[in-house]
């Protein structure tokens, strides 16, 4: 009985590190906080540009998707942590992938944004990256999610300028 509670407690802990990154390891969401706030404060008159972005891959089981937070001092590199979504035994078709996708990165960019104004610190440029473009498949949809987006009040890229979901996020999935 005793190890089947340890077992327990042991899985929801990982559970709650839901967040990978190069630098720091497996994290809470609430260590993410902390280490870009300590990044941000380290040079606190620095430009940061804090990109949200998502993107998923098809296996035959499952959809992954990956959204990551990626945050920029301009001129001086920057960190970035990301986390996995899987979604066993459902099917997507392209636009509810590309919706899904956005909707997941804005979710997040709301609870970071949430999080850093009780943290006081509200000094950065925010931008959504979508995994969509005016050529290929994604054409047909890029202006619904794009309008999506926008109409949530955030700034938005698509390809060839959304690297945090067409470079940063795409390596994970």
């Amino acid at each position: 009985m005793r190890r089947d509670i340890d077992l327990l407690v042991e899985q929801n802990i990982a559970d709650q590190r839901l967040f990978h990154s190069p630098t720091y390891g497996d994290l809470t969401f609430k260590e993410v906080i902390f280490h870009i706030g300590t990044f941000m404060h380290n040079r606190p008159s620095a430009i940061y540009d804090v990109v949200l972005g998502s993107d998923s891959q098809v296996y035959s089981d499952r959809v992954d998707f990956v959204s990551a937070i990626i945050v920029h001092r301009r001129g001086e590199g920057g960190i970035y942590f990301w986390k996995r979504n899987r979604e066993e035994h459902r099917k997507y078709v392209l636009r509810d992938r590309m919706y899904h996708e956005a909707v997941l990165s804005m979710d997040l960019a709301n609870d970071f944004m949430e999080q850093f104004k009780i943290e006081g610190i509200i000094k950065f440029n925010l931008e959504i990256h979508v995994d969509v473009s005016h050529t290929g498949k994604t054409r047909e949809v890029i202006n619904e999610v794009v309008g999506m987006v926008r109409g949530s009040g955030f700034i938005v890229k698509t390809k060839p300028e959304a690297f945090g979901a067409a470079s940063v996020a795409d390596k994970h999935t």
